[in-house]
């Protein structure tokens, strides 16, 4: 008997952490962000494992500022890089969601799907999970016709990603915000439409 009053003690708070996200996936939840957000993005941000496709690792400011701009996002646009959790330890992983771009480029502005997860979170398919769940919330909440993926050609990883969300290849380009960056410059895009 304690063992099926453990089980549904344990359902019940499963069910009750759903509760609090804007939508989830299995194993995800996806969510604005907030200040305790802060420490375990700036790690994130500052593993240089993780950061390897981008100009340099970021700090605790950088970070501050790209959250403030993810909430500002959310607020107005009704989408972000969601702050992601793994809903059976209720434990922050990272990023995954949409964020507009408008750089200029011939294909912006848009709307890109990203992501970014702290490396103990690699190779367990969350970045796939989630952005298909991303996907599904782009086209049946937001109503957007298409959505966009772009990364360093280099980023084989992410490319790989985008491939099994759906997405197809559209071309190359030089990126005009990695110019500096020569390793880095030249990115694929890929693109879905609904």
């Amino acid at each position: 008997m304690l063992n099926l009053e453990n089980k549904h003690t344990e359902l019940l708070l499963y069910q009750k952490r759903r509760m609090n996200y804007l939508f989830t996936s299995e194993r995800l939840g996806f969510r604005d962000w907030k200040v305790s957000d802060m420490s375990k993005m700036t790690a994130i941000n500052g593993n240089p494992n993780v950061m390897q496709f981008f100009p340099s690792v970021q700090d605790e400011i950088h970070t501050a500022r790209f959250i403030q701009r993810m909430q500002t996002e959310f607020e107005t646009k009704g989408f972000c890089y969601f702050a992601v959790d793994k809903l059976n330890e209720n434990e922050f992983i990272g990023f995954i969601g949409l964020s507009e771009q408008t750089f200029e480029s011939p294909f912006t502005p848009c709307v890109d799907i990203g992501w970014r997860l702290a490396e103990s979170a690699w190779n367990q398919g969350f970045a796939t999970e989630g952005a298909k769940r991303c996907l599904k919330y782009a086209s049946e909440v937001l109503k957007l016709k298409t959505v966009k993926a772009i990364a360093p050609e280099l980023n084989l990883n992410s490319i790989r990603v985008m491939q099994k969300i759906g997405m197809i290849k559209v071309g190359s380009f030089e990126h005009p915000l990695l110019k500096n960056f020569k390793r880095l410059e030249t990115c694929i895009f890929y693109e879905i439409f609904y």
